[in-house]
């Protein structure tokens, strides 16, 4: 009498450690496809998509109101209000182009018409409720990194940015094949001892919703020949398959020798009730997988081992929703009139505090929701939130994701995103929150526990250094390192072919020359200040130097729509934007991180990429930096005790 044996029983963390590993040494890989933006909901990204336009793409009024030109509102205040007469103000509604001479617009509740003109009670400040081109993304922006999972907000900012087709990967495609003598097809009245084939439309249910598509084969009576048949067949059309029923120890259950005859078997037989005859294996690089033909065996087996096999697949993993209760990082300040939901940022701080950053940007701003882990709530009648205050919110993100994140707080540079686009290709299990807070930003916000990592070039004017000084006089107490990172051009990007010959900073105070600044803290607007000093140039002699931008894209968009001719920049965001450079000087470029931070996994990962040859690479084809050894330590500060 013959006797049959299961070749394990294998509990089932055990066994799906031991598969997935079998996968990936058969290169288990995933296809990809190009599709409709509008129809990416729920799909994930197969590379990093670029903005292809600014957006908004021209400057726009952000306010139903009148636009003026804000010196003439000087002066006004609630005693000695100033009467604009028509031929002073434009009126204007949300959306509209900022008329030609304007640089402000005053919201309709702050007007008040008197005989005929308007009345101002508040001076209006340059720039007040507009728009500026880029404000939301700018033209080569990084919107999205690869393998994430696409979310409506996610679309939103794609289409602002004029990205209209995306690579996605493809649904895996799974194949079903019913097997048995005693399975039939769906229908009316079955026999004595036809069981009606109902297995495939659970399963496809389930896959559905897993976001794969399923193929349903004929069913397969239980002959050994008829069964390789059709597993071969369905091994060449799709990316994974169930073959169901026939997983026992019965005579006539073949599905682990079909799978033997084509392939390999990794595991038969798991411990677990229902479903331990399970069999997992693989014909090439193809995971086959036998389902046990009870119902709800079959359900177990796939929710335990074949979504898993899926979300390897889909590079992605299951995301729920959750509320809990964080610490405020920075103060909040909040109106008392509205219960605000606040995008906000969270990580965990150097006392293992998850906090929360609230995200500072506009209504109009959809890629703050894309950067978003959470929303705040903010209760009507509430001024807000101290620093280090209790707080609620809701996760947009779950906490163990969060938990594997490198948070980025610093100057912005392209090679930050290709950067957390290199580690996710790399390693899907870490992610990078980033940023734009300006060098000066950065080192404070790690000084306060606040980020793992900073983008940092302040040159230090006594000895033409850069960055040490001012992270020796700001974070007194240690605890930080300096990386090296890159040296990269700086210089004067301005329009194509220099039609107004804009050679150095002396040329800022030409007649008509209008120039786009970056924030105060920028290493960008501490290289411009020391300029301007050295040339013995006033601010106040610049057209525009009030004017801030949060990157250097932002500042090559304004140039290539017209709004501006002139801004201090790096090589890159000009090439992005075809633009020419009149090359200053070449700088340092650090990235300061946290001493804990490099006990983290992820912040190992992320110091690892920066030494990689597909990172380099992009590196070089972004242009303008050269470097030498990217990820080396250069300079330690351990963390100073505290006095008893």
């Amino acid at each position: 009498m013959s006797k049959y044996e299961y070749l394990s029983n294998t509990q089932l963390h055990e066994a799906l450690k031991i598969y997935l590993a079998f996968l990936e040494a058969r290169s288990l890989s995933s296809r990809s496809e190009e599709i409709h933006v509008t129809q990416a909901i729920g799909r994930v990204s197969a590379r990093a998509a670029y903005a292809r336009q600014s957006s908004p793409h021209y400057t726009a009024c952000a306010m139903d109101g009148i636009a003026v030109t804000a010196r003439i509102t000087f002066g006004a205040t609630e005693t000695t209000p100033i009467l604009l007469d028509a031929s002073e103000f434009i009126r204007v509604d949300t959306g509209d182009p900022l008329p030609e001479g304007c640089d402000a617009v005053v919201m309709t509740e702050d007007c008040v018409e008197d005989d005929g003109g308007i009345a101002l009670r508040a001076a209006v400040a340059p720039w007040q409720h507009v728009r500026q081109i880029g404000e939301d993304v700018s033209a080569g922006d990084m919107i999205l990194p690869s393998y994430i999972e696409i979310e409506p907000a996610t679309i939103g900012a794609l289409l602002a940015g004029g990205v209209r087709m995306i690579e996605v990967l493809a649904k895996p495609r799974v194949g079903i094949i019913p097997t048995g003598d005693e399975i039939v097809p769906l229908g009316d009245n079955p026999r004595t001892g036809e069981i009606p084939e109902s297995n495939s439309a659970v399963f496809s249910a389930m896959l559905q919703r897993w976001g794969a598509v399923s193929a349903v084969y004929p069913v397969v009576k239980d002959d050994p020949d008829l069964i390789q048949t059709a597993l071969k067949r369905a091994v060449g059309e799709c990316d994974l398959v169930l073959l169901c029923a026939g997983t026992s120890a019965g005579r006539d259950d073949g599905t682990a020798a079909a799978i033997r005859a084509l392939g390999e078997v990794c595991v038969h037989g798991i411990a677990i009730r229902p479903g331990k005859p399970a069999v997992l294996g693989a014909v090439g690089s193809k995971p086959v997988i036998g389902v046990p033909g009870y119902p709800v065996s079959g359900i177990i087996v796939l929710e335990e081992l074949v979504k898993p096999v899926l979300d390897r697949l889909l590079k992605r993993e299951r995301e729920i929703q959750e509320s809990v209760c964080v610490k405020m990082g920075r103060r909040y300040v909040s109106s008392l009139k509205y219960r605000e939901f606040v995008r906000a940022t969270l990580g965990f701080d150097t006392e293992g505090s998850l906090t929360a950053v609230p995200i500072q940007a506009g209504a109009g701003v959809i890629t703050s929701l894309t950067k978003a882990d959470c929303i705040l709530d903010v209760p009507q009648n509430s001024e807000g939130f101290e620093a280090g205050e209790r707080a609620h919110v809701r996760l947009l993100k779950p906490i163990d994701r969060i938990a594997r994140t490198v948070r980025i707080l610093g100057s912005h540079d392209p090679l930050i995103d290709e950067a957390a686009d290199e580690l996710r290709r790399g390693d899907i299990r870490a992610y990078v929150s980033s940023a734009h807070v300006g060098s000066m930003g950065a080192i404070l916000a790690i000084g306060r526990g606040e980020g793992q990592l900073g983008g940092v070039h302040l040159l230090d004017e006594t000895d033409g250094s850069y960055n040490v000084s001012y992270i020796e006089r700001i974070i007194p107490d240690g605890g930080v390192a300096l990386v090296e990172c890159v040296r990269r051009a700086q210089g004067l990007i301005v329009e194509k072919g220099n039609p107004l010959g804009i050679q150095s900073v002396d040329d800022l105070i030409k007649p008509g020359v209008r120039y786009a600044n970056r924030q105060k803290g920028a290493g960008t607007r501490v290289l411009l200040d020391y300029l301007l000093r050295q040339a013995k140039i006033a601010p106040q002699q610049i057209a525009g130097y009030d004017r801030e931008e949060l990157t250097h894209t932002a500042v090559a968009a304004q140039i290539a729509a017209g709004s501006a001719d002139c801004g201090l920049g790096i090589l890159s965001a000009a090439r992005m934007y075809d633009l020419d450079f009149v090359p200053v000087c070449e700088e340092t470029y650090d990235l300061l991180i946290a001493l804990s931070a490099m006990e983290q996994p992820q912040g190992r990962a992320f110091l690892r990429v920066l030494a990689s040859e597909p990172f380099l690479r992009r590196l070089d084809a972004l242009g303008g930096y050269s470097y030498d050894k990217p990820g080396r330590i250069k300079k330690i500060w351990p963390e100073k005790q505290q006095e008893p």
